[in-house]
């Protein structure tokens, strides 16, 4: 079972609690305040009462009152200390923002000086931070503060900024009291590692390209190391609590379970992590005894806390495969029930209710709904999704399609609400997508085409929703502006919208047209797989101008017979729309073969994510103004460290810009040493470019940070160049109608390139983007771009524009192989 944020929460900050607890500590007592001091105690103390209930919003009130009066006192140590005790309460109620402001306040740091929230510039937020906190007086409670402050940037998924903080709180600690017990900032510091670890973990399930992998596998052991490290520093401290002890032991036990549950898959393909799995899997069953041994540690900590790290060890207990530690779990699991009910803790009952479910299948669904109930009782949408997902997922099971519909339908809802906070909080959400909305969306797929009477249009709404979130997931951006296909006034008549959907097991496809009734059919996903699988290998070879045309249409055939094919009432001519699940997403829809004729022969071809588009437009020969730039000599950005290796001169751009600027009306030109991010900047934001021209080097990956543009001194990546293009979106109504990027190429291993093209033309506002999926013969790109604007230039659409580009290689001998004219792919607007 994943541990929510919550409640991995209140394992993290046990010390944090009886540190701030008891003000008495805190405070030098005087005799004429002494009146005004014992309220201020009083209220703190009760507030602390409060928050072991669960009750943190009367909490936060209580010591905002306790605060009010330390303020007249002229306490900066009680102020300081009730405004951690808030921060403590506002992480229960998962508002981790507030709560980092809150500390921010504690620390006297200018919230204009460091944002924990502003990703383009995470490095100079960092540089920031760093100087913030060397002016942070180092008193005891602002060494408390700042040791909250670094265990809070871990919520809120601001690893690197947490172990700073955290590094330089141990070390002022060891300057300023060496005697002093440091084991809690060592814990913190162990599960900011354990984070790292996290997300290297989640990261490795959907980065697709082998070289990032191989990096995001070095991490995960690395990070699973370190935080190993640290939590045995802590259990080697003589001075260091029994409680904090039993954290540290908790919270390796459970990274312990997890890294050798992925070392255990891992080792069906390689051999190399048999030796540390078995290094890993000894220390798992002594761990656990010395754990039950010392249980009377549980009952130390204060009521609420102890429940928690119940719960936690239950839940390692259950990932064993010895039934009787099962056995042992369920009994932790009802002792901490006995204790939410004792202070009546909705939320901790809701966990107590949702672990007795995983514990005891033969009663889940009693006790998932037990849950559900807690969890609504208090709002928290956060921790219903769970359960209710669980719900769906068991009703899916026994075949009842509206009840598991209906909580499928709400998870989504409560998901929706909980990743809009995530990103008002925490850009870095990639991980929350795919371990979490993800499953959602492709569970409840599977559930409507289970049904024997599937509602289409239900399931077609479903995926494009589910398209434009992972959209919005890749960007780590909000509610992108986008419209549906169906509501573009004056769309093709002939217009078709085909959704490829991958269930694993199967593939589904579903066509959808103006004039005719909807279309489903289902592939058996074993008669598609390895054909897809070879044919993105072949397309992603750099050898791929000398692959036989024989192997290519071999398996573009399969695909055409078996997804194509199939479809009813498809009109002859016209467009098609793809919005394609990853596994499609580097094939070239064009290049499927229906034996006598690839399919960009009939049709002309666009592809979205989700159905929809920035509202498309027709270019006309008075807007035909761009923005051309390029690099045709080895620039600096090359060597850049997160440059691909092997980056070379592009031959042929002095030739495609000039053909660019024939069939155009006016441009401006940044060749080379002109090329600067500076001056992107600059000419986007200045000038009104209808089409945005790029013929440099740019790469497409699973990463969004390794999407990237080449200028001459920099890489820009999707982030960055969105922020360029949105101002330049944001200063012009007319806005960019179209971006050209001629020289991309896609990450080896990677199947999702529409997902980084569609990125960089939604976020960045452009209505249609055209990119290439690998790097492209220059001769015949100049050929292609020639073609295509004085195709525009006379007043053809964009995607009739392209399609006829396109058709002139294919009838020229020099040209006609694939490799020359299959990469160019038309994302968003067709018009």
């Amino acid at each position: 079972m994943k541990i929510t944020r919550r409640r991995y929460l209140f394992c993290g900050v046990a010390g944090f609690l009886m540190a701030v607890g008891k003000p008495s500590k805190l405070l030098a007592q005087s005799d004429n305040k002494i009146t005004q001091q014992e309220q201020a105690q009083l209220l703190t103390e009760k507030g602390h009462e409060l928050l072991n209930r669960g009750e943190y919003s009367s909490a936060i009130k209580t010591w905002e009152e306790a605060t009010k009066i330390y303020r007249k006192l002229g306490s900066d140590e009680g102020v300081t200390g009730n405004l951690i005790n808030q921060n403590l309460a506002l992480q229960g109620l998962g508002l981790y923002l507030n709560a980092c402001d809150v500390l921010l306040e504690a620390l006297k740091i200018d919230k204009s000086s460091y944002s924990p929230i502003y990703y383009p510039l995470r490095k100079k937020s960092r540089k920031a931070l760093n100087t913030a906190i060397n002016r942070v007086k180092p008193t005891p409670v602002n060494l408390l503060a700042l040791q909250n402050l670094g265990d809070v940037l871990r919520l809120l998924g601001n690893l690197e900024e947490s172990e700073i903080v955290l590094k330089k709180t141990l070390l002022l600690t060891q300057k300023i009291t060496p005697n002093k017990d440091v084991s809690s900032i060592l814990l913190c510091l162990g599960d900011s590692k354990q984070s790292m670890y996290e997300r290297s973990r989640s990261q490795y399930k959907w980065i697709e390209e082998l070289v990032y992998k191989k990096e995001t596998v070095a991490s995960i052991q690395k990070n699973a190391l370190l935080s190993l490290e640290y939590y045995q520093q802590v259990n080697k401290l003589e001075k260091a609590p029994a409680t904090t002890k039993l954290q540290a032991q908790l919270h390796s036990l459970k990274l312990l379970l997890d890294f050798s549950q992925w070392m255990e898959a891992e080792s069906e393909t390689s051999q190399r992590f048999a030796t540390p799995k078995n290094n890993i899997n000894q220390q798992i069953q002594p761990l656990i005894d010395s754990i039950i041994t010392n249980s009377f540690s549980f009952d130390e900590l204060p009521i609420s806390q102890g429940a928690y790290a119940k719960l936690n060890f239950a839940d390692s207990l259950n990932k064993t495969d010895n039934k009787q530690l099962q056995s042992i779990a369920i009994q932790y699991t009802e002792s901490a029930l006995q204790s939410g009910q004792s202070i009546n803790n909705q939320l901790l009952q809701s966990f107590c209710w949702g672990t007795l479910a995983r514990l005891n299948p033969n009663k889940s669904q009693i006790y998932f709904k037990q849950a559900l109930g807690f969890a609504q009782s208090i709002q928290a949408w956060d921790v219903a999704y769970e359960w209710q997902q669980e719900l769906g997922d068991l009703y899916r099971k026994q075949g009842k399609y509206e009840p598991a519909s209906k909580f499928y339908q709400a998870a989504i809802n409560n998901l929706t609400q909980v990743r809009a906070n995530l990103l008002a909080s925490n850009p870095d959400t990639q991980f929350f997508f795919y371990e979490k909305v993800e499953p959602v969306y492709r569970s409840y797929l599977k559930l409507l085409l289970a049904n024997p009477d599937t509602n289409v249009e239900k399931v077609i709404k479903l995926h494009e929703e589910f398209k434009i979130k992972e959209l919005e997931n890749y960007l780590q951006c909000g509610r992108l502006n986008l419209v549906a296909l169906n509501e573009i006034q004056n769309s093709d008549p002939n217009l078709t919208i085909i959704h490829i959907i991958d269930l694993v097991d199967s593939v589904e496809v579903i066509s959808k047209s103006s004039k005719q009734p909807l279309h489903h059919h289902s592939v058996d996903s074993q008669l598609i797989r390895e054909h897809i699988n070879n044919l993105v290998d072949t397309l992603q070879d750099k050898n791929l101008a000398y692959a036989n045309e024989s192997v290519i249409l071999k398996h573009s055939q399969v695909l055409h017979k078996l997804l194509i094919a199939p479809i009813k009432y498809l009109p002859t001519s016209g467009t098609l729309v793809f919005t394609l699940d990853a596994s499609f997403q580097s094939l070239p829809m064009s290049l499927l073969h229906d034996g006598k004729n690839y399919l960009i022969e009939r049709y002309g071809i666009t592809g979205t994510l989700g159905s929809r588009v920035q509202p498309p437009k027709l270019l006309k020969q008075k807007q035909l103004i761009a923005f051309i730039a390029g690099l045709s000599k080895v620039s600096p950005s090359f060597y850049a460290p997160n440059a691909p290796k092997g980056l070379k001169a592009l031959p042929g751009v002095e030739l495609e810009i000039a053909n660019v600027k024939k069939g155009i009306t006016s441009s401006k030109v940044l060749l080379n040493e002109e090329f600067l991010s500076p001056m992107l900047d600059k000419e986007l934001s200045t000038d009104s470019f209808s089409i945005v021209h790029l013929t440099t080097h740019a790469q497409f990956s699973s990463v969004a940070d390794q999407t990237m543009i080449f200028a001459w001194d920099k890489p820009i990546t999707v982030s960055e160049f969105n922020n360029l293009l949105k101002e330049k979106t944001q200063s012009s109504q007319e806005g960019i109608e179209l971006l050209v990027l001629s020289a991309c190429q896609t990450a080896k291993g990677n199947k999702k390139s529409i997902l980084g093209m569609a990125g960089v033309a939604a976020q960045a506002g452009a209505r249609s983007t055209i990119a290439t999926l690998w790097q492209v013969d220059a001769d015949s790109t100049a050929l292609l771009m020639k073609e295509f604007y004085q195709r525009l230039k006379d007043g053809l659409t964009k995607v009739e524009a392209l399609r006829l580009a396109q058709l002139q290689l294919i009838s020229n001998p020099q040209y006609q192989h694939p490799s020359h004219w299959a990469a160019f792919l038309l994302i968003g607007g067709w018009l």
